[in-house]
C-alpha cells in the first residue's frame, strides 16, 4: 500500500472528520487541524501512532500558519492537503453581522491557507491540493447570499491555481470538490433536496483524489443538477 503524509484543515466534524477516519485506517500519517482541541485529542487517542494534531482557527493567521508549519515539520512533508474549513448561515434578511463571518472564513482565512499550502508544495516540488468548495457556488442564492458568493470565489480561485500549476509543469495537482447537500451540520433549511450521506460523499471524494481529478461534484447525481442549474436562464432561475 502506498501510504501518504496528509494534512486536513477542518478535521473535527463533517466531511473533514469522515475523510480523516477513512484515510487513517489505510496506514497514512495524518496531520489534522481544527478549532476544538478536545475533538482533535479524541481522534489522536483513537490512532496515536500516526495522528498529529494542531489547534488553530483559520481566521487567525498567526495561529493557522504555526499549526501548518508544525505539522509539516512533524510529518516531514505533505503529499496531500485537504482544506475542509468553511461556514455559512441562512440570511434572507441581509444582516451583515451574519454575512461577515462567512466572508472572513470562506474568503480571507481560506485564501491564506490554500496559498500557504500551495507554496509548501512549490518548495517541495510536488503535492496534491484539495479544497471542499460547493455546488452552491454556481449561482447566487438569496437565502444565503454570502455563502453562495464565497463558494463561487473558492471555485474560481481553485481554477486559477489549477491553471498556475499546469503552467508550472504539472507537479502540483489541484482538485476542486463541489458537494451538493450533505448530511452534516452545514445542511440548513427546510425541504432540503437530495441530501447525501457523508459516507457516500467521502467515498466519492477519495476516488476523485485517487484519480487526480481537476474537479468533481459529489455525489455524482449532483453533476447533472449542477449542469442544469448553471445553464438555466435567469428568468427561469429566479422562479425557483
Amino acid at each position: 500500500m502506498n501510504t501518504k503524509n496528509i494534512i486536513i484543515i477542518g478535521a473535527t466534524s463533517g466531511i473533514g472528520r469522515a475523510l480523516f477516519e477513512r484515510y487513517i485506517v489505510e496506514c497514512n500519517s495524518l496531520g489534522i487541524v481544527g478549532r476544538r482541541t478536545h475533538l482533535l485529542d479524541e481522534l489522536q487517542h483513537q490512532h496515536p501512532s500516526n495522528t498529529y494534531t494542531a489547534t488553530a482557527d483559520i481566521n487567525k493567521q498567526d495561529e493557522i500558519e504555526k499549526a501548518i508549519y508544525t505539522l509539516h515539520t512533524e510529518l516531514g512533508s505533505f503529499d496531500l492537503a485537504i482544506v475542509c474549513s468553511g461556514t455559512g448561515d441562512l440570511n434572507p434578511s441581509l444582516d451583515y453581522d451574519v454575512e461577515r463571518p462567512t466572508i472572513d472564513t470562506n474568503v480571507t482565512g481560506w485564501t491564506f491557507v490554500v496559498d500557504m499550502l500551495y507554496h509548501i508544495f512549490e518548495q517541495q516540488g510536488h503535492g496534491h491540493l484539495v479544497a471542499i468548495t460547493s455546488a452552491g457556488g454556481l449561482r447566487g442564492e438569496p437565502i444565503a447570499p454570502a455563502y453562495s458568493a464565497t463558494k463561487a470565489y473558492q471555485i474560481n480561485y481553485m481554477e486559477a491555481l489549477r491553471k498556475k500549476a499546469f503552467k508550472a509543469g504539472g507537479n502540483i495537482i489541484v482538485t476542486d470538490v463541489r458537494p451538493g447537500l450533505v448530511d452534516t451540520a452545514m445542511a440548513k433549511g427546510e425541504g432540503l433536496f437530495w441530501v447525501m450521506p457523508v459516507e457516500k460523499v467521502v467515498r466519492q471524494i477519495c476516488a476523485a483524489i485517487r484519480r487526480k481529478k481537476s474537479k468533481v461534484y459529489v455525489t455524482k447525481r449532483w453533476h447533472v443538477l449542477a449542469i442544469i442549474n448553471k445553464n438555466l436562464p435567469f428568468f427561469l432561475y429566479r422562479l425557483m
